[in-house]
């Protein structure tokens, strides 16, 4: 039998029914109310159940520099305290796995969606050779709370805060899987929707659901280290697996498709499914992802969009879609190498 959380037992509780993309198994779905739930976060603190994703504990004298030469995010200098996210990419510099990052007192732990966490785990054992490191999966579960202001969680193994996420304050924490049923007597709880309603406006990823086996990091500018925005992949850090491709889109170029939110037609007889195409004039322009119902916008989604089809009509299953224009990317960053060559092209500077 699949995970089934304790908290599924509280009234109200539902699953997400049918088959997801989404790594919704074995938590609630919402718990009676799921526009009231997200709505809840903007005013006093809800909890959202996220205990059927897998925490994956690294540690050891090389943990920093084992894990810094094998992911997209800076690690070899990070110290307690210090949270992020990471990717693994392939030699293409394709997204393998998406993990979220702490550090507490030298062990970096790493939550990643349960679809995931065997063939993450598998790559990172393979990969410690003769490096000082343990790589093992703990039985910690973890809670998501959202709140106007960071809130906090007593006997917590690691917080995780991101502020201004989807609107609201998202805190991470997570707690050994036992301590489930007490944080559901501190907070009241929030389901999967919500947290998933403020993912979207966010602009945040769920690897299975939202990419493909031919996306790569700049598809997303979520993930993307930028400004006071820390992300998944650091543009100024050594080799990793990949480094080739994140540096070449950022120096000279711009990724051919676009990981965007969408406005969906609330009207339609059916709800679109993700992976479904997205088509413009009759050609496909792209793939639905992530689709939810937010409480003051109604049917949203997440789709990654060819750049060419950012602001032409969209159709999915033959009903209507639109580009959000607040989910367009204000500043993706000079690109230094397009740039030079734009200038060696103009005659404006002489090649040594």
């Amino acid at each position: 039998m699949g995970y089934a959380s304790v908290l599924l037992a509280k009234p109200g509780a539902a699953e997400l029914p049918g088959d997801s993309l989404l790594d919704a198994t074995g938590v609630a779905w919402h718990y009676g109310d799921p526009l009231g739930e997200q709505r809840k976060a903007f005013t006093e603190t809800v909890a959202v159940d996220r205990s059927n994703r897998v925490v994956i504990a690294v540690s050891g004298p090389d943990a920093p520099v084992f894990l810094n030469n094998l992911l997209s995010q800076k690690l070899d200098d990070a110290t307690s305290g210090f949270t992020a996210s990471a990717l693994d990419l392939n030699a293409q510099g394709r997204i393998l796995h998406h993990a979220d990052v702490a550090v507490v007192d030298g062990v970096f732990y790493l939550d990643t969606p349960s679809y995931q966490a065997e063939s993450l785990l598998t790559y990172l054992q393979r990969m410690v050779f003769w490096s000082e490191v343990t790589v093992e999966q703990t039985d910690l579960a973890v809670v998501t709370l959202l709140s106007p202001s960071p809130a906090q969680v007593d006997g917590a193994v690691f917080t995780r805060v991101i502020d201004g996420w989807g609107g609201v304050c998202r805190t991470d924490v997570a707690i050994p899987r036992e301590k489930l049923n007490a944080i559901a007597e501190q907070f009241p709880l929030a389901g999967l929707m919500a947290f998933t309603a403020l993912r979207v406006a966010a602009g945040e990823p769920e690897q299975r659901a939202d990419l493909d086996e031919r996306s790569i990091p700049h598809e997303a500018p979520y993930l993307i280290n930028r400004g006071d925005h820390i992300g998944a992949v650091h543009l100024e850090k050594g080799c990793y697996r990949g480094q080739e491709t994140v540096a070449r889109v950022e120096n000279l170029g711009r990724s051919p498709r676009l990981l965007v939110k969408l406005q969906l037609d609330g009207s339609a007889p059916e709800e679109p499914v993700p992976g479904s195409e997205i088509t413009a004039g009759g050609r496909n322009v792209g793939r639905l992802g992530t689709v939810v119902h937010d409480a003051d916008e109604g049917p949203v989604a997440l789709a990654l969009v060819k750049r060419s089809a950012l602001e032409v009509p969209l159709e999915i299953q033959g009903a209507a879609a639109s580009v959000d224009p607040s989910s367009l990317p204000q500043d993706e960053g000079e690109r230094a190498g397009r740039k030079a060559v734009d200038q060696l092209r103009r005659g404006g500077m002489t090649p040594k």
